[in-house]
């Protein structure tokens, strides 16, 4: 079985194929340019390889509602060309395929749940922070959907006592996207992430921030799994100061031990690494292919 994958990310795009075990075989990455530059190259990729579905895990924010007529679109990204573009629809004009269609943090926390650092659980919240900050939210065996998709990189934060710096996002300011993705560290700072060393105040600020996020899923969502992942978390000092400021937090509020002495096994790096995206989109083509009937 040829299963295709998309992590259609704003700075790359992650082709692939795998198959029903979960396994990937074979993929390819390239920049996440203008549409007309950039989907031709998916479209080549694919060509060749007749994959019996294709899941796609998109940055956003999109449109999910099967019956809208934006259906399979990327709607308000302030990424040049990608405004409303109809991702779903100009890969249907060449591959008549079944299609999982989700957000790329959505397609991660699947990926995770079904076969990464969730698995196992019925429920998790992955994070990504890196070019911009996502949250992807699986429960009951599916990627969580509403009125649109979660949208938690967006969320107000509190500021840091000592951070004056006034945010980064061109729709809010100082959400938390504006004060932690890593366009944000480099304008406060003056330097990409990379550069700063490791006991450098940034990593407070950042934590102090992210904290916020994840309190915030601790206690709205109560996922049985925290997994923190992008570019912004290869910073392996980030890990334990979010811990700390998460229990701080909650200070003892929710009783579970999780998140008191198994804390370091809660809030955990992507089990998949850095393919929990395709791993994820390959598991939204599986879902598509057994929704249209087709035994898996």
């Amino acid at each position: 079985m040829r299963i295709g994958a998309i992590e259609a990310g704003g700075t790359k795009f992650v082709c692939g194929i795998g198959n029903e075990h979960g396994q990937i075989s074979e993929s390819i990455s390239f920049p996440t340019e203008r549409p007309e530059e950039t989907m031709p190259r998916v479209i080549a990729y694919f060509k060749d390889r007749q994959p019996e579905a294709i899941g796609i895990g998109s940055f956003g924010p999109i449109d999910l509602h099967p019956g809208s007529p934006g259906y399979g679109s990327i709607t308000t990204t302030p990424k040049p060309g990608w405004a409303h573009y109809p991702l779903l629809a100009e890969l249907k004009r060449h591959f008549d395929v079944p299609y999982g269609w989700d957000t790329d943090v959505n397609a991660a926390a699947c990926g995770e749940a079904l076969w990464g650092a969730a698995r196992g659980l019925g429920s998790c919240a992955y994070f990504t922070i890196g070019t911009g900050v996502g949250v992807g939210v699986y429960a009951g065996g599916r990627p969580v959907h509403g009125l649109v998709h979660p949208e938690g990189g967006h969320i107000p934060v509190r500021r840091h006592p000592e951070d004056g710096f006034p945010g980064a996002c061109p729709y809010h300011g100082d959400c938390l996207e504006g004060m932690a993705a890593g366009p944000a560290l480099e304008a406060r700072w003056g330097v990409k992430g990379p550069q700063l060393p490791a006991d450098h105040a940034a990593w407070t600020f950042e934590a102090y921030y992210v904290a916020q996020a994840v309190t915030a899923a601790v206690l709205m969502l109560s996922p049985e799994k925290v997994i923190l992942g992008g570019g912004v978390m290869q910073q392996p000092q980030l890990y334990p100061l979010i811990r700390q400021e998460v229990q701080r937090s909650l200070n003892g509020y929710v009783d579970a031990l999780d998140l008191t002495v198994g804390i370091d096994g809660y809030i955990v790096p992507p089990g998949l690494g850095g393919q929990a995206g395709l791993y994820g989109a390959l598991a939204l083509g599986l879902q598509a292919l057994e929704a249209s009937g087709q035994k898996v």
